[in-house]
């Protein structure tokens, strides 16, 4: 039971902390710092990133017929310029899944620290701070989706390969991508919600591979509670983020990660 009410804290923060541009992954390895699930080390690498199909879930479900080509309340030019989305979102997942897929391990072994991750929190910090400064009187050049061009999503896929370093956040490295190549945020948002679909429906097939698929009855509870908890708190945050950024910029998350990560590093300095 403990460990049920752990893995749905766990869920709660992945629900959060997935869609804020402010890095699920290192919000979860520094959780885990102070509230260890009892699994093992291998269950566990494969845990934190498994739970985030539950995170991507939500997305399928609220924006199901933006993102469904077949749906009969679209015409033929709507369907099209569907299948044209999801083209220009495959096109930018190729980076992040060719540097994936080769450095993953080498990933695990050497960056997953609290150095790595407060270093990525302060910096990307700073970054979203100076560029919102940067962008307050600019105006946008693409205000939808499909005004985005293929070397445009090119573009935002490469900057989704610095998430692979935690601490980043996937969604803040793609909205900082979109937003500096002249992208409204409710597009630099949507089409970072996008591109996690394949991309972690990709991350975690690796990582279920690499597991294995031998789970003990208390693995897969944990799992599946891990999943629906992050599916259920992610339809709230994507909401509240989507409603937040029609009225506010992302000034207020490069603080918030520049304050954690000072405290991140105050921590184990002070306690490790």
């Amino acid at each position: 039971m403990i460990e049920i009410i752990k893995t749905t804290l766990f869920g709660i923060v992945e629900g959060i902390t997935e869609w804020l541009p402010i890095s699920s992954t290192g919000h979860m390895i520094l959780i885990n710092e102070f509230m260890k699930l009892n699994v093992t080390e291998e269950f566990w690498n494969m845990f934190l990133v498994v739970i985030q199909l539950g995170a991507i879930m939500a997305v399928v479900v609220l924006y199901f017929n933006e993102l469904n080509p077949f749906s009969s309340k679209k015409n033929n030019e709507e369907k099209k310029d569907t299948w044209n989305m999801w083209f220009k979102i495959l096109v930018a997942v190729i980076p992040a899944a060719i540097v994936g897929f080769l450095l993953d391990d080498f990933m695990e072994e050497h960056l997953y620290t609290y150095q790595v991750v407060a270093a990525a929190l302060i910096v990307y910090g700073i970054l979203f701070i100076i560029i919102e400064k940067a962008n307050k009187n600019r105006s946008s050049k693409v205000s939808n989706i499909k005004s985005l061009s293929y070397k445009d999503a090119i573009l935002i896929g490469l900057f989704q390969t610095l998430a692979l370093i935690p601490g980043t956040s996937r969604s803040g490295s793609t909205i900082l991508g979109a937003t500096l190549i002249g992208t409204s945020r409710s597009v630099a948002a949507e089409f970072s919600f996008f591109l996690a679909i394949p991309v972690m429906l990709g991350a975690s097939l690796l990582k279920l591979v690499k597991f294995g698929f031998n789970f003990t009855m208390p693995e897969l509870v944990i799992l599946a509670v891990g999943m629906l908890t992050a599916f259920f708190v992610s339809i709230l945050a994507i909401k509240f983020l989507m409603k937040y950024i029609k009225k506010n910029d992302f000034t207020v998350f490069g603080w918030y990660r520049i304050v954690l990560g000072a405290l991140v590093i105050l921590y184990f300095i002070i306690f490790k």
